[in-house]
């Protein structure tokens, strides 16, 4: 889940600097969150549901 979250966020930082040309540090938040979220992923690992 976490990892589907950072891929979403990365894709919608590469479409913010690239596409819409979104000004401000919100789309350094976007590449923020998705740094979180995959070492979130990363460190927790698979857990058993």
């Amino acid at each position: 889940m976490l990892a589907i979250l950072a891929v979403v966020l990365l894709v919608a930082w590469l479409l913010g600097i690239s596409v819409f040309h979104v000004a401000g540090a919100v789309i350094h938040i976007l590449i923020i969150l998705a740094v979180i979220s995959l070492v979130m992923h990363f460190v927790r690992g698979r857990s058993a549901v």
